[in-house]
């Protein structure tokens, strides 16, 4: 059994809000979950308008399987997702 785990910062330019933010993050979070059935939720910055952290967690049997799987949530936000930046993501494996 492997666990995958990708930390992901975003930056959200243009937000002037802790409100705007939420909608960002939650319309990522939902879609995300349902296209990839992974785990992810909001683990870091909060309280900052312009800035998040994801943190993004999956189970599998290979560690190929799951590295994929995480490259593609990342390649999915960067594509799908205009208004956000990914600043830096990281993909570790347990």
């Amino acid at each position: 059994m492997v666990i995958g785990s990708c930390t992901i910062e975003l930056r959200i330019p243009g937000n002037g809000s802790l409100k705007g933010k939420r909608r960002v993050i939650k319309s990522i979070i939902s879609r995300v979950s349902r296209e990839f059935n992974v785990s992810i939720a909001e683990v870091g910055d909060q309280d900052l308008w312009q800035s998040a952290i994801l943190g993004v967690a999956c189970v599998s049997n290979g560690a190929d399987h799951v590295h994929r799987l995480l490259a593609r949530v990342v390649e999915w936000i960067e594509r799908n997702r205009p208004d956000v930046e990914v600043v830096d993501y990281r993909i570790e494996m347990f």
